[in-house]
């Protein structure tokens, strides 16, 4: 797939995202929003799935550790083909399967229920262990947030990984620099990131986490990468896409109005014009 239509597929990603989380009144737009084209670039081109067979015996496995940007990846999943588009405007009411966080028991595609921030990366370091032992070849992705990596079990799951040499394993680091209460570097540093993984032996890429040919690079030098884990730190813009949200800590967690849902929309209106020029 090009870049241009991928670039138009994370494009609808982001107006599922909106739309979702103004329909639910409540959510987390800005970290989906920063990791769309994460999502678009996994679900599209790097991981081998079947939407018609979402529990594929050998089907590569994908992690949310960041679960509360289920919004993204319910969007991406969606425009996948694994559930119908319009069950987006369901997230968060009473009786969708669409809940606030990721549930492997009812959303089709979901390989592990997360939520709790800094468990999902063992969960994941769990999978790729078992495929090496069962000398399977299936990959396991792992997304964190970069507040999310203030957790310890983060890095005691790194430690594990690198011991291991879990060469199927790569943790993606949303690095959008913002968390709930503020900067990521005011609140409780977690500087150098890729210094840190590559003491816990991790193979390590920076990148830019907008940018589909540093996001293609990145995941093949990481396939060609053997004896240690991968992590790609992707500078994103959290609520990459939408003016008002953009590089903004308050829209971590919290619902755009109608009228900000309005100006949002005409923001999605007017690049999607560009993207079709």
């Amino acid at each position: 797939m090009d870049r241009q239509e991928l670039k138009k597929i994370a494009h609808e990603v982001r107006k599922g995202i909106i739309t979702s989380i103004y329909s639910a009144k409540a959510g987390h737009p800005g970290g989906s929003l920063s990791a769309a084209d994460l999502f678009v670039y996994l679900y599209f081109e790097e991981m081998h799935i079947d939407p018609k067979q979402p529990m594929m015996e050998g089907r590569d496995r994908f992690v949310l550790s960041k679960g509360h940007t289920a919004p993204g990846l319910y969007a991406a999943l969606a425009h996948r083909g694994f559930f119908p588009i319009e069950d987006l405007e369901t997230l968060r009411h009473t009786g969708s399967y669409l809940q606030g966080h990721p549930d492997m028991k009812c959303v089709p595609g979901v390989d592990m229920s997360t939520g709790s921030l800094g468990q999902g990366l063992s969960a994941a370091v769990g999978m790729a262990l078992a495929a090496k032992l069962d000398q399977k070849d299936y990959r396991v992705y792992a997304m964190c947030g970069d507040g999310e990596i203030q957790e310890g079990q983060i890095w005691e799951a790194a430690m594990f990984a690198g011991h291991r040499k879990l060469d199927n394993l790569v943790v993606i680091v949303d690095h959008n620099k913002l968390q709930i209460d503020g900067k990521v570097e005011d609140v409780c540093s977690p500087y150098p990131i890729d210094k840190k993984f590559e003491a816990f032996n991790f193979h390590t890429i920076t990148i830019d986490g907008h940018n589909f040919d540093e996001i293609a690079a990145a995941f093949q030098e990481a396939r060609q990468t053997k004896g240690m884990p991968t992590a790609i730190i992707a500078n994103t813009l959290k609520g990459k896409g939408i003016s008002f949200m953009e590089d903004a800590a308050e829209w971590h967690g919290k619902a755009p109005k109608e009228e900000e849902f309005h100006v949002a929309m005409e923001d999605l209106k007017k690049a999607g014009e560009a993207l079709c020029q």
